[in-house]
């Protein structure tokens, strides 16, 4: 393959997340993926500013996916209904067909820790353009806080049950079975 054929990125991706799998992130360099890619060290560096970023491609939708979730949202709905409709019918679909690639990524991501602190920026971008969204509705700057951290959390804990499951239940059954909890542990007396 050619080193200018479009698709560099995801071929990048695929042979660091092969060479992860195989031998360890952290023993892998940048020259393998490369070689493993048909691509050059230069073009690596045009793509990522390291081998963590590699595998975290799909990071650069997270803002138009945000903007999705709140463009869809019909303008009376509470913090906790747009959360929950939002993430079944915007987010869970962008999930499908990725089950069994997503339990390797988690994989190889839970053996680093460089990687996972990488994923908690993920989890920090989601956070911010959802406290943009929600203020953008009204609310004020606390509890769009609040409510975008409440969606990370409902989206990180669904996604990590629908990966650790055995069964084929679809990923908007769990994130509306994990809304319906967070509601009932949040509205609880105490």
């Amino acid at each position: 393959m050619s080193r200018w054929e479009p698709g560099a990125a995801e071929r990048l991706h695929t042979a660091a997340l092969e060479l992860a799998l195989e031998h360890g992130f952290a023993a892998i360099t940048v020259p393998q993926i490369t070689a493993r890619a048909g691509l050059t060290t230069r073009t690596f560096f045009r793509h990522f500013t390291d081998k963590r970023e590699v595998l975290f491609t799909g990071e650069s939708v997270l803002p138009t996916v945000m903007a999705q979730v709140f463009a869809s949202a019909a303008p009376d709905l509470t913090p906790m209904e747009v959360i929950a409709t939002s993430l079944r019918d915007v987010v869970a679909p962008r999930f499908d067909g990725l089950r069994d690639y997503l339990r390797l990524l988690r994989g190889v991501i839970r053996s680093d820790e460089g990687l996972r602190e990488r994923e908690l920026r993920k989890r920090s971008l989601i956070a911010e353009a959802g406290a943009a969204g929600f203020r953008d509705r009204g609310l004020n700057d606390l509890e769009a806080t609040l409510a975008a951290q409440l969606a990370a959390t409902v989206i990180d804990v669904a996604v990590g049950r629908w990966l650790d499951e055995d069964t084929e239940r679809p990923l908007a059954d769990i994130i509306l079975e994990t809304t319906t909890a967070m509601q009932a542990v949040v509205t609880r007396p105490s």
